[in-house]
């Protein structure tokens, strides 16, 4: 990850949309590339591309009086990467199984067959985070039963792919789930978008350290030690 020792004469100001430089404000992706002494940009490679979809939705669904509560929420996606079935899955998962229970009924069909689809690509994975991620899901359908016999039904008469999810079908769940959210008839959007970011954010950096923890081998004393 890039990195400067030169301290920001001024710090922008986050806004909706993508700006020319930081004198006209910035994205929540932006100011992460300014932090993190990239080239200004709204798709900086410090932070993996769903996760930046994800952070951009939510800087320009939520209020204005509202988005500042976002900046604390910035260093945490700089170096914020993983596998791209994992993190994709991570974030459908989490913006769909957000917006499902409070969105309109034409928005709640469409993501919640994204959100059985995600289901049904976790049927053959284990670990904390693929329990836990069903966990969400299960909840999520509780909360739209009408929507969910919907999607199963669709899913039934047409199929159900086990392909893995590619960046253009993740892009649309999370653009149809943060519109959805920010459209709902509820007085609390603002928080959900944000509850919502903060716990992706969370569920892919603890991924990313399980992870680790797999990959890191045990010293061979203490593999001695095991087999004694």
């Amino acid at each position: 990850m890039p990195k400067t020792n030169q301290i920001p004469e001024f710090l922008p100001v986050l806004s909706v949309g993508r700006h020319r430089s930081p004198k006209r404000g910035a994205c929540f992706m932006e100011y992460a590339s300014h932090l993190s002494g990239e080239r200004w940009s709204d798709h900086p490679s410090c932070t993996h591309p769903a996760i930046a979809a994800l952070a951009r939705a939510v800087n320009d669904c939520t209020s204005d009086d509202a988005r500042g509560r976002l900046v604390p929420l910035i260093p945490s996606v700089i170096g914020l990467h993983g596998p791209d079935d994992r993190v994709r899955l991570i974030v459908g998962v989490r913006a769909s199984a957000a917006a499902l229970p409070i969105a309109s009924e034409s928005r709640q069909r469409a993501i919640s067959v994204g959100l059985a689809h995600c289901e049904s690509l976790l049927e053959t994975q284990t670990g904390p985070m693929a329990d836990h991620l069903r966990g969400v899901i299960r909840n999520a359908f509780v909360q739209a039963p009408a929507a969910e016999k919907w999607a199963r039904a669709f899913l039934a008469s047409v199929g159900t792919s086990k392909t893995r999810l590619d960046s253009w079908t993740v892009d649309k769940m999370v653009a149809l789930s943060i519109i959805g959210m920010a459209e709902a008839c509820v007085s609390d959007a603002d928080d959900r978008l944000f509850r919502l970011l903060s716990a992706t954010i969370d569920d892919c950096a603890r991924d990313a350290r399980d992870r680790e923890a797999v990959l890191v081998p045990i010293p061979r004393r203490d593999r001695v030690r095991q087999n004694a």
